[in-house]
């Protein structure tokens, strides 16, 4: 009996704890009978809802995807890499035929052309031309302006044209002849007929005038600056070159160094790629 009552006593500790955790269970117990868990508002969700909600989120994914996907953007046909000119749908023989043209410093000026030079089919120009871009001067060329009736006459080389030669033509009085000699003077010579039509404030309608009796028949022979060994100021004085462009090519010229081939700077964020066979024209990498 001893050994029982040893096991069924406890001191005032004891009991206290004991009932402080009978009075927890049982408080538990209550409030589990008593309290309700469920919640009305996930049954009141109706199947229309959950519907709508569904379709709202397979739109939402849609967005998504088309916000993904790349859309097309504008180039330059006469800047095609093999990559670009693979990705657009073009064989290697009429990339090959593009890149031999364009090799012999010439350029394609429209999307007929484009075709003319690649040999690419009808449905394929069709597909990528709208996405054709050519700089403003060769759209501005390429807008009717006059047409030739009578070529029994002498072009002259419109480097060597005087102001008395210039105001011969219709149009051109004093003014105009100064303003393009002094153009001519900048660029060290006009290195394509169609440098004619940046001369400010000249009517292109005037400009296709002249060049019915003057063109480029001697290019002039410009003497590259090298771009690695350029100071500011001599990159600046390059005709198609603002400050803004001349800060950027610095600053890519001390990002990498040196500059190994003047193509690199189609890598610089903003820069005119319209512009970079004049450009070309005065900087050189070696």
């Amino acid at each position: 009996m001893k050994i029982l009552k040893s096991h069924f006593s406890y001191n005032k500790r004891q009991r206290n704890g004991i009932f402080f955790l009978l009075l927890i269970i049982i408080i538990l117990q209550l409030v589990f009978f008593f309290v309700d868990f469920s919640s009305d508002e996930a049954e009141n969700i109706s199947p229309n809802k959950i519907v709508a909600f569904q379709k709202e989120m397979d739109s939402l994914h849609l967005v998504e995807l088309e916000n993904a996907i790349q859309k097309p953007q504008q180039f330059n046909p006469n800047y095609i890499t093999d990559f670009k000119g693979y990705q657009v749908g073009m064989s290697v023989e009429e990339i090959d035929l593009l890149l031999a043209f364009r090799a012999k410093g010439d350029f394609i000026n429209t999307a007929k052309q484009f075709q003319e030079v690649t040999k690419i089919n009808d449905s394929l120009l069709v597909a990528i031309s709208p996405f054709f871009k050519f700089p403003d001067w060769v759209n501005k060329e390429n807008k009717p302006s006059i047409i030739v009736q009578n070529k029994n006459f002498e072009i002259k080389d419109i480097n060597l044209a005087t102001v008395a030669d210039l105001k011969a033509v219709n149009g051109i009085g004093d003014v105009l002849a100064d303003r393009i000699i002094s153009y001519r003077s900048k660029l060290q010579g006009f290195s394509f007929n169609n440098q004619l039509y940046e001369v400010w404030n000249l009517d292109k309608e005037v400009a296709a005038k002249v060049l019915l009796k003057f063109q480029v028949i001697a290019v002039p022979t410009i003497e590259k600056i090298n771009i690695n060994k350029a100071t500011f100021k001599e990159v600046l004085a390059i005709v198609y070159i603002d400050y803004e462009l001349t800060k950027k090519i610095f600053a890519y010229k001390e990002e990498v160094a040196e500059i190994q081939s003047i193509e690199e700077l189609k890598k610089i964020e903003g820069f005119p790629l319209d512009k970079f066979d004049r450009i070309a024209l005065y900087l050189g990498a070696k």
